[in-house]
C-alpha cells in the first residue's frame, strides 16, 4: 500500500502548486481602522475565459483517506475558501508520474491552486463541506484526469 502523512499547509511549501489563503502577515486597516485587509493573496489566471465564483458541497472523508483520481484544470486557476471554520485535506502533485503530497489546512485557510496544478478531490474532513469556489468560466474543455494504477493511502497525521 502506498501511503503519506499530509504536513501543515505553510505558504513555502505550498508554492510550487499555488496560494494560501489567510489572514496573516502583511495588512492594511480599513473602514476606519476595524479590518485587516490581508490584500492580493492569491495569483488567480483565468485566461481568455470568466473568474466565476460557485459553492461546493462535498461529502466529508476521514482518515485514512484512499484515492486514485487527480486532476487538473489547464486553462484555470481554482481557489477554495471554506465556508466553515474546519481542516480540509489538499492532495496536489507535481505530476502524474510523480509521488502526491498532502497537506491539512488548520481550519482557517484556503487555497489557489495555480493553473495547472494536478491535485485530489475535495476533500473536507467534517461536514457540511461547505467551500466557495472562485475558478474559470469558459466554453472550452477545462479538466484533465488520471487514474493512478494502484491508489494511495493518506494516513492521520
Amino acid at each position: 500500500m502506498r501511503t503519506l502523512r499530509p504536513l501543515s499547509l505553510t505558504a513555502k511549501a505550498f508554492a510550487p502548486f499555488g496560494d494560501v489563503l489567510d489572514a496573516t502577515g502583511d495588512h492594511r486597516l480599513i473602514n476606519a481602522g476595524l479590518c485587516k485587509r490581508h490584500h492580493d493573496r492569491a495569483r488567480l489566471d483565468f485566461g481568455d475565459a470568466r473568474a466565476g465564483i460557485s459553492i461546493f458541497q462535498a461529502e466529508p472523508r476521514s482518515f485514512p483517506y484512499s484515492f486514485d483520481l487527480i486532476e487538473r484544470h489547464p486553462e484555470g486557476s481554482q481557489a477554495f475558501i471554506p465556508m466553515t471554520a474546519d481542516p480540509f485535506l489538499v492532495i496536489v502533485a507535481a505530476s502524474p508520474d510523480a509521488p502526491p503530497q498532502a497537506f491539512l489546512t488548520n481550519g482557517a485557510q484556503g487555497i489557489n491552486l495555480h493553473r495547472g496544478t494536478w491535485h485530489g478531490v475535495l476533500t473536507p474532513l467534517s461536514a457540511p463541506g461547505l467551500f466557495a469556489v472562485v475558478d474559470r468560466i469558459g466554453t472550452t474543455p477545462n479538466l484533465e484526469e488520471h487514474r493512478f494504477t494502484e491508489p494511495w493511502t493518506v494516513l492521520a497525521p
